[in-house]
């Protein structure tokens, strides 16, 4: 697998998340499948997320690498229209992952389940 700049895709998360912005605001559900999306609404945008995923773990248990690739490559774009409709950008999420880098995973979970206690008890 070829490796890319981490500059690289960020920019390119960046390109699509302006287009999927663009067609939101001036395409129509005639000419333009994100268009189509958001004229449904926010739930059709979660079942194709949830499509998407099932599909990336059937591709998985097959071991096709491609497929893998592919359909996580899907999962993505619709995970990005799930975003816009809530007026975030890829940034936002590259910036949690940057807040965790470090942390093991097991103290991330505690770390979260204890800000969600102290919520639950305000």
């Amino acid at each position: 697998m070829r490796k890319m700049d981490t500059a690289a895709g960020n920019d390119t998360l960046e390109r699509l998340a302006d287009v999927i912005a663009q067609r939101r605001a001036s395409g129509t559900a005639e000419t333009s499948y994100v268009a189509r999306l958001f004229a449904k609404g926010t739930d059709a945008m979660l079942k194709k997320v949830g499509e998407e995923a099932t599909e990336v773990v059937m591709a998985a248990k097959d071991g096709a690498p491609k497929a893998i690739v592919a359909e996580v490559a899907d999962l993505w774009f619709h995970t990005m229209l799930v975003l816009a409709a809530f007026e975030l950008r890829p940034a936002d999420v590259l910036a949690e992952l940057e807040r965790r880098e470090g942390l093991s995973g097991l103290e991330e979970f505690a770390a979260r389940k204890a800000q969600a206690r102290e919520q639950d008890e305000t």
